[in-house]
């Protein structure tokens, strides 16, 4: 039997390259069954300082890149790859731009309940493909329900600021460590591997792993 490997991933749910990492990570997974890969997501918020109930995503895009024409030309990398991957990213359905904290908080609760990557999943279709604000508690508790938690649990710590401040620690943790940009791949706690890495990159990694090279 294939020693398991710890593969931590630091994300967050709003970060287009990290979805376009994750459907790179799942098609090598999926040729390579016997992969030794155990998979955690960790919290790292692109937008740390985002007013807890998110904003005008126009708003928001004109404050980060200076206007539309700017922000479609930094996109367009974004989509050229999403396309690549088979992946459809609604950006013309988008109107809010959200805090992920509470998107961050579910992640946590649903690794306690081992379905974390099945929430990471749910929460990057939500929002890049459904154009649904995962920063409101009703879309959120709504995602957990679509993934067999209870909804009505979730909804009532989302009503608190039950793990709020271990979520705020696990992204300042990312940074001390010297991260800023996500995805990024840690394998074995030793490895780093940032970016959206393509499907042949981690089909060579498991085979040096499983030594199969």
């Amino acid at each position: 039997m294939t020693k398991t490997i710890k593969l931590d991933i630091m994300s967050d749910p709003i970060c287009p390259w990290c979805y376009i990492g994750k459907a790179h990570l799942d098609k090598a997974l999926a040729a390579h069954p016997d992969h030794p890969f155990v998979i955690e997501w960790h919290p790292f918020q692109l937008n740390p300082d985002m007013p807890a109930q998110g904003m005008d995503r126009r708003a928001y895009l004109e404050g980060k890149f200076g206007g539309k024409e700017a922000a479609v030309r930094a996109y367009a990398p974004v989509v050229e790859h999403a396309a690549k991957a088979g992946l459809n990213i609604n950006f013309e359905a988008m109107n809010r731009t959200p805090n992920t904290l509470d998107a961050h908080r579910l992640i946590h609760w649903a690794g306690i309940e081992g379905r974390q990557t099945a929430a990471v999943a749910a929460l990057f279709k939500a929002y890049f493909v459904d154009a649904r604000d995962i920063g409101d508690p009703e879309v959120l508790a709504d995602i957990a329900d679509g993934i067999e938690m209870d909804a009505a649990v979730v909804a009532r710590l989302l009503k608190s600021d039950v793990d709020a401040q271990d979520i705020r620690d696990r992204d300042a943790h990312s940074r001390q460590m010297g991260i800023s940009s996500v995805p990024t791949f840690i394998v074995a706690n030793q490895h780093a591997v940032p970016g959206a890495q393509p499907p042949e990159l981690w089909a060579n990694v498991i085979a040096e792993l499983t030594g199969t090279a």
